[in-house]
């Protein structure tokens, strides 16, 4: 039995996505021959998390318009030559073949494309017109949440007994408490983070995102309770960012708002660990990983009461409208106070074990190879 997997659209690992494909293929199971094809500059990146592995280089030209259309156009005659038994696409919200000569499973992390589409009549890209038909054309889909398995059934008409849903897990030999001293300032190289800090860790993106009211939100705090703390921003540019630094640039309190810009994924663990709290405003998530990994870092979380959030943070986390900074600044107060924020990290912490990638793993596995 071969079974191919899809690298495409997995960002070389350094997406949320990539971090879920290589987190399956350090757990591959050994009663099946796997194989990859992908990107020729993405072959180290998923030959080195399984080295017994052979990969395919697919695709000569770049760029998601030509992997889109390799999908469409070639993929089928590809994997009747592979002789798969069965292919999983693990970004299949991204990247999938109209149809497939052998079995075809794949991975919905979010239906963000279509969402912007049905709400906003954004002009978004041939994929995203065509991603229902695509999606109904799998033979199984994994769902990431009770939310995007709803959102499947309710935008896509995709049947429900033709959806499983298999939440992603957290490294939390990664991603765990570490002990505080009395520093002031938390190095991690290139950067100097001046501590007390509340983190957002996400692409600067708008609205999606929501960095400009977290931003107003944050001022509303400082104006409140005139404590010392900075806003730490960490990640890399996305759509619209320029709006995100144009509402820092405004703010009152800008010399208090630190964008790092793309923060590597490495010395992400020790940056959560080293925050007061994180406030998580995105008003659109399939899953909410951040949350988990900031619970798992053992950090108190509020967190927007929008989309996928509710279900991952559960009873761990302070709520608010991501609509309303007013009712975010007032969370953002409320984590001030040490005894709840003590209470909800171990509440948080309780919540993180609950997400495993060995279990991800195991019925995701199961599903393919069944």
């Amino acid at each position: 039995m071969k079974i191919g997997i899809d690298t495409f659209a997995s960002a070389g690992g350094r997406s949320g996505v990539g971090v879920y494909l290589l987190e399956l293929l350090k757990r591959l199971p050994s009663n099946a021959k796997f194989e990859f094809f992908g990107w020729d500059y993405d072959r180290y990146i998923y030959t080195d998390a399984a080295p017994s592995c052979e990969y395919v280089s697919r695709c000569r030209f770049n760029g998601r318009t030509a992997s889109m259309l390799w999908h469409l156009l070639r993929y089928p005659s590809f994997a009747l030559n592979r002789d798969y038994k069965t292919c999983f696409f693990p970004a299949a919200h991204r990247n999938i073949p109209h149809h497939s000569p052998c079995l075809a499973i794949g991975t919905v992390h979010d239906m963000a494309g279509y969402w912007g589409t049905r709400k906003t009549r954004e002009s978004l890209g041939l994929i995203r017109m065509i991603l229902p038909d695509l999606l109904r054309h799998l033979d199984r889909i994994i769902a990431v949440s009770e939310f995007v398995k709803q959102e499947l059934i309710d935008l896509v008409n995709v049947r429900e007994s033709n959806i499983t849903v298999i939440p992603n897990g957290v490294d939390t030999n990664v991603f765990y408490p570490r002990s505080r001293n009395e520093e002031s300032v938390v190095l991690i190289q290139p950067f100097s983070f001046s501590r007390p800090y509340i983190l957002y860790a996400a692409r600067l993106d708008h609205p999606v995102k929501n960095h400009v009211n977290l931003i107003k939100a944050f001022g509303i705090f400082k104006e409140r309770t005139k404590f010392p703390h900075r806003l730490v921003l960490a990640g890399g540019d996305s759509r619209n960012a320029d709006i995100v630094k144009y509402n820092v640039s405004v703010s009152k309190y800008r010399s208090d708002i630190f964008l790092t810009g793309h923060f590597p994924f490495t010395s992400l663990p020790e940056l959560y660990a080293g925050a007061d709290f994180v406030v998580y405003p995105s008003m659109y998530e399939g899953f909410g990983l951040g949350v988990l990994e900031a619970m798992a870092s053992g950090v108190p979380v509020a967190c927007a009461r929008a989309a996928s959030l509710p279900e991952a943070a559960d009873h761990a986390a302070l709520y608010f409208d991501p609509a309303d900074p007013e009712e975010m600044a007032d969370r953002m107060v409320d984590l001030t106070d040490r005894e709840l924020a003590y209470s909800l990290s171990q509440k948080g912490l309780e919540r993180a074990r609950a997400f495993s990638w060995d279990e991800c793993a195991k019925k995701t596995f199961s599903l393919i190879l069944e």
